[in-house]
């Protein structure tokens, strides 16, 4: 049976030892298929906290959730946080009082960017087909690079995840498979730092206990719907024949019911690209003035600008949320006349719409995004009619490169005091 040792990365085709035998290491990996597989799922684990983790090492044993304010929602959380329960979206005051102990950091999302880009830099050196699911996750084929690496996928990856390690300072867990779907479950079974492989042959009862929220396009009211028709685990879907799953589950059926067989002809597609950026804050009051509104605003806009540069796009229209004391939803959006990266543009496109809604009630959140996107060289071209916009350009671009070099603080703007 095929078998990579992770820790040296030894590998042979027979005779598994229970040790490895270049460095003593036990177990080893282990699997019929290893080397035969090409589909990896990349997962970093606990991305935000990991890098925070790693930029300041007296935080390596004690829990961290990356969030804001008492009022907000956990970003993300370390596994030492998840042990007890903290979850990301989980609502602050509740991630603290399962977790009291907890260091809360405000998340940097430059920071985080400028690690997954450069995590992505080190999958596509590996196989130019990656599909970025995420700022830290993405789904490779590494058909065909056998010749080029001079190994199999396998130990192509442990290479890679020692070399995130060791080069990022964060740790990744990876799924290989013969599909996108069962190279995501391998992924999600052995984190952190997990490496596992789902075969074609043991596939259909790796899935049959699995629910069916498990499958790509299952959501919680398909499940519930789903599990009101006896039809709550995979295993139970992958039993239909096709004409009963058209019967029951109507057209989308017999392809429901290949993926529950474990059969996935989606393909990686290199070129997939966001459809919005956003950020928002969760207020500690509630505001309902346009000046405390308009305060709040102007750092969203900056936090966008920064985001949509660090992404390498332009906001082509600007959506502005609102949520009630009473957790009502209002959404705005405009269109630019042109695509921007500049705060200054965002905030003023933005500003209208907060103006006709300030005074309605009184709101806990505020969010600013940008959709559609266009390309960052698209962003704030000359014009003539508006000689300023090029001096505001090298303004923002001056005032980044002072904050990427001495920190976010070193630099002000009057409408932010």
């Amino acid at each position: 049976m095929p078998w990579l040792c992770r820790r040296c990365l030894a590998f042979g085709e027979r005779c598994v030892p229970p040790r490895c035998a270049e460095c003593g290491s036990s177990p080893v990996l282990a699997h019929g298929e290893l080397f035969r597989l090409q589909i990896a799922h990349v997962d970093a684990d606990a991305f935000y906290a990991a890098v925070e983790k790693r930029d300041r090492p007296d935080l390596a044993d004690r829990p961290v959730i990356v969030g804001a304010g008492q009022r907000g929602v956990v970003t993300a959380a370390c596994y030492l946080a998840r042990r007890v329960g903290v979850r990301s979206a989980m609502p602050m005051f509740k991630a603290l009082r399962l977790c009291p102990e907890a260091v809360v950091i405000r998340p940097d999302f430059a920071k985080y960017a400028s690690v997954g880009r450069a995590l992505r830099e080190s999958m596509l050196a590996l196989t130019p087909l990656v599909e970025p699911l995420s700022i830290d996750e993405a789904v490779l084929d590494l058909s065909g690079t056998e010749a080029v690496h001079g190994a199999p996928p396998a130990v192509v990856l442990a290479r890679f995840a020692q070399a995130v390690e060791r080069e990022l300072g964060i740790t990744v867990s990876i799924g290989l498979a013969s599909n996108r779907l069962l190279a995501k479950l391998a992924a999600e079974r052995d984190k952190p730092r997990g490496f596992s492989v789902i075969g074609d042959a043991d596939a259909r009862a790796v899935l049959a206990p699995l629910p069916v929220s498990a499958l790509p396009g299952v959501g919680p009211k398909a499940a519930a719907g789903l599990a009101a028709a006896g039809l709550a685990t995979v295993g139970a879907l992958a039993a239909l024949g096709d004409g009963e799953a058209v019967a029951r589950l109507g057209a989308a059926g017999p392809a429901l019911v290949r993926l529950a067989r474990g059969e996935d002809d989606r393909a990686i597609m290199p070129d997939r690209r966001p459809k919005s950026i956003s950020v928002e804050t969760t207020f500690a009051h509630d505001l309902s003035g346009l000046t405390a509104l308009e305060k709040a605003l102007w750092p969203l806009a900056e936090a966008l600008a920064a985001r949509l540069t660090a992404k390498g796009y332009a906001a082509a229209g600007v959506v502005l949320k609102l949520k009630t004391d009473c957790f009502l939803l209002r959404s705005r959006s405009a269109q630019l006349a042109f695509p921007t990266q500049l705060a200054e543009v965002l905030f003023e496109a933005a500003r209208p719409w907060l103006a006709r809604e300030a005074g309605k009630g009184r709101y806990r959140l505020l969010g600013l995004g940008a959709e559609p996107l266009a390309a960052a060289e698209d962003a704030d071209p000359p014009d003539l009619a508006d000689p300023e916009r090029m001096r505001r350009k090298a303004r923002a671009e001056a005032i980044a490169r002072l904050r990427q070099r001495f920190g976010p603080a070193v630099i002000r703007r009057g409408r932010e005091l």
